[in-house]
């Protein structure tokens, strides 16, 4: 799965949109004290006030909001699991009765609730539908009757969203000319900010694939491994913060951990145009043999293919390991590489790391960078002077 199929199914969840259905919403409300189901209501879609749909609507477009590898991430169901997940997502998918895909789920929840203790109150939400995407993709030139051949593309979606106890008030009662304790004992439930959920079935190559979920966390590098492995029975997930931490090490292996700002500028260069040159298919990936490629062309010397064979098979015990691209540097848009000394932070875009050298000047080390304008601190310029 690409962003651009997550993206193209996240901007179908809002109201009235003619390429997404929503047939029938289940919400199950779980108690913090006794972690079992407190109440449970089914209800169709359609009947939901409209007010109620726009919140569900916004809170689903936040969960699949995110990058991929950081908020999102697409796993593989496990092929050995008990009671699989899998199968009941998947019946759940191709019934016609809504009693029974709404069976169906709360079996799902009280997998949810076997070994979990909930710190709060907390709401899952599932609704399933189906969204519609052209069988091919559309020219701005070409007539609109076009967009008539579409593929249906059922779906289950689940949110989980934790509540909070409103704030004690005070007020003013305009009748009675007196002030009021205000006391509110119904818990707000956080829909703006869901915790975790997952969207099934994935997407590949714009197919339904039945095998892979999307699970979807609630904070950055920081999704519920037991939730992907008992609740969804899927195989275990690996976050761009920890692939980035993989390639580092990697990285010290093979070339020591003493690299000057131009070699790396040169590898992180080599991995964007890897990444620009691939963004129609799926997330390019580096085995060892991509790696030593890129090491060899940013000038690291003394390198053969078995010594980045064995760094693989040293870090991750597995040299036939691939690396998402996307994963092992920031972006060249709006992230930054920090530069952490002793007296100062300096950040730095990953295709500026060319005009930072750190030299010995004195006996001292320092950071020199190359400007091409006068620097100014605080509107004051700073004279230049000559080393």
């Amino acid at each position: 799965m690409n962003k651009k199929e997550v993206a193209h199914i996240r901007k179908q969840f809002k109201l009235d949109h003619d390429l997404l259905k929503v047939f029938d919403i289940l919400n199950v409300y779980i108690m913090k004290e006794s972690s079992e189901i407190y109440h449970y209501e089914c209800q169709p879609f359609a009947l939901v006030d409209r007010e109620k749909q726009e919140l569900y609507m916004g809170n689903f477009k936040k969960l699949l909001t995110g990058e991929l590898g950081q908020k999102l991430f697409e796993v593989k169901f496990q092929e050995d699991a008990e009671e699989p997940t899998r199968v009941l997502l998947h019946q759940g998918l191709v019934t016609g009765h809504t009693e029974d895909w709404q069976n169906l789920m709360l079996v799902l929840v009280e997998k949810m609730l076997a070994d979990t203790k909930y710190e709060r109150d907390t709401v899952v939400t599932f609704v399933r539908g189906e969204y519609f995407r052209p069988t091919r993709e559309r020219n701005d030139e070409a007539e609109q009757n076009e967009r008539d051949e579409m593929f249906a593309h059922p779906f289950i979606l689940c949110s989980v969203n934790s509540t909070e106890q409103q704030k004690k008030t005070l007020l003013f009662d305009y009748v009675e000319r007196e002030f009021k304790y205000n006391v509110i004992v119904d818990p707000i439930i956080k829909l703006s900010a869901p915790e975790q959920g997952f969207f099934y079935p994935s997407v590949t190559d714009n197919a339904s694939d039945v095998n892979r979920v999307l699970y979807c966390s609630g904070k950055a590098n920081e999704p519920n491994h037991h939730f992907i492995d008992q609740v969804l029975n899927a195989e275990k997930t690996v976050t761009a913060q920890e692939e980035r931490v993989i390639f580092e090490e990697i990285v010290k292996e093979v070339a020591g951990d003493q690299l000057d700002a131009a070699t790396l500028a040169h590898v992180y260069e080599g991995i964007h145009q890897v990444i620009e040159t691939n963004q129609e298919e799926e997330p390019p990936k580096l085995d060892y043999r991509d790696v030593e490629r890129l090491l060899t062309a940013s000038g690291v010397d003394d390198l053969t293919t078995e010594k980045v064979e064995r760094a693989f098979q040293t870090v991750v015990d597995d040299k036939n390991y691939e690396l998402k691209a996307s994963s092992v540097i920031p972006k060249f848009t709006s992230k930054s590489i920090k530069i952490d000394t002793k007296v100062a932070t300096i950040t730095v875009s990953p295709q500026d790391l060319k005009y930072v050298k750190q030299v010995d000047y004195h006996g001292k080390r320092c950071i020199l960078i190359e400007v091409d304008e006068d620097a100014v601190i605080e509107g004051f310029t700073l004279a230049t002077e000559t080393l």
